[in-house]
């Protein structure tokens, strides 16, 4: 049988495997359609061998199951949840499946950054708030992480952070993410001390890593002093805990929640900035806005030209993105999408538009193919 190597990065977490696998000495390993599910269990395959059938890449009357960022993190979401209450009824040795999803967010956003980042905003009906919530900060970490050249292992960890985050109030937080009234004192003690209690559980389900505990004990401390649970001041706090803190910040400010309206995505990083000439690193805003944009890619806007579009990729600068446009400037649904370089003139960003203005109705593989695929 003739064989082929295949490439590590032919094989994704959270996918299906093209072909059949065959490991040096001929033995199947994994047929065809089997879906990798563990980071483990790709070191593994790597490990012996992974060879395959000489066509690689298989015929086109073949199945062949692009891997997609959409299904990667929904994979991810339903994996967190399920460990996140694994861990909350006290159970231990939980750390590696945990650094497993963390490794799945990871691929996903290598796989398609733009994609990933879409997903924030027009993926919002999977699971729950407060799990999606999570995988969401810890997409824009992983991509602020990034801009900041750290190391593989140290995005890794921050991701796995981020991911963690909100173990000590999962418990309350579908509730109190709805409260309207005044919280009681027994509902403010659980906010201010949800940190603690999740670096308590974090441990007793094996995680040991310090940096990482550090950051979800930090995340919710500002620059003066003033937030929690213990009121450290900006320079007590790590830089990866504050990363973590400030992708929370937007990617709640950009949910829709039943108990309040999602801000359009521009105007987030700007109550980020307003919010914070006391509260938050500024210098770490300015990172945020330098590599989300002005216009963070899937913000829905309406151009000089009159058509309403969502942003795909950035531009040539922060103010100048690539948007694809839907609607026409009469009104009426385009029989294809348009690509527009918006710096160029009649196509600049008029206006963002929440996605009730917009009134735009499309599935995320229209404008970014099977990579998008649900």
């Amino acid at each position: 049988m003739t064989k082929k190597k295949i490439r590590e990065h032919d094989l994704t977490v959270g996918e299906a495997v093209p072909w059949d696998v065959f490991s040096e000495e001929g033995e199947l390993l994994v047929r065809k359609g089997h879906v990798v599910s563990s980071v483990k269990q790709l070191d593994i395959l790597i490990k012996r061998g992974l060879y395959a059938a000489s066509h690689a890449h298989p015929p086109k009357s073949e199945t062949y199951i692009q891997p997609s960022v959409v299904r990667m993190l929904n994979s991810a979401n339903k994996r967190l949840e399920f460990l996140s209450r694994e861990i909350i009824a006290g159970k231990g040795g939980e750390k590696e499946k945990l650094l497993e999803v963390a490794h799945l967010v990871y691929a996903a956003v290598d796989l398609q950054p733009n994609v990933a980042l879409a997903c924030i905003l027009h993926n919002q009906k999977v699971g729950m708030y407060a799990i999606r919530h999570c995988i969401d900060t810890a997409i824009v970490a992983r991509m602020i992480a990034k801009a900041m050249k750290k190391s593989a292992a140290e995005k890794l960890v921050i991701i796995a952070a981020a991911l963690t985050m909100n173990l000590g109030m999962l418990a309350h937080q579908e509730r109190l993410q709805s409260h309207k009234d005044a919280l009681s004192p027994e509902d403010a003690e659980i906010i201010k001390r949800h940190p603690i209690h999740t670096v308590d559980m974090l441990r007793h389900a094996g995680v040991d890593d310090e940096v990482w505990l550090a950051c979800v004990l930090l995340h919710h401390e500002n620059e003066d002093g003033s937030g929690y649970p213990f009121g450290k001041r900006g320079h007590d706090v790590p830089l990866d805990a504050k990363i973590i803190s400030l992708a929370d910040r937007y990617t709640a400010r950009v949910s829709s929640r039943n108990y309040r309206k999602s801000l359009v995505p521009n105007a987030a990083l700007r109550d980020m900035l307003l919010e914070g000439n006391s509260s938050v690193d500024q210098s770490l805003v300015a990172t945020f806005i330098k590599e989300l944009g002005t216009y963070p890619i899937g913000t829905f806007v309406r151009l000089e030209n009159g058509e309403i579009g969502v942003v795909t990729s950035r531009g040539a600068s922060s103010t100048t993105p690539i948007v694809d446009s839907l609607i026409g400037p009469r009104g009426a649904p385009l029989e294809r999408v348009n690509r527009r370089d918006t710096s160029k003139p009649l196509c600049g960003v008029r206006e963002v538009l929440s996605e009730h203005q917009a009134a735009v109705g499309f599935n995320l593989d229209q404008l970014w193919g099977p990579v998008a695929s649900a």
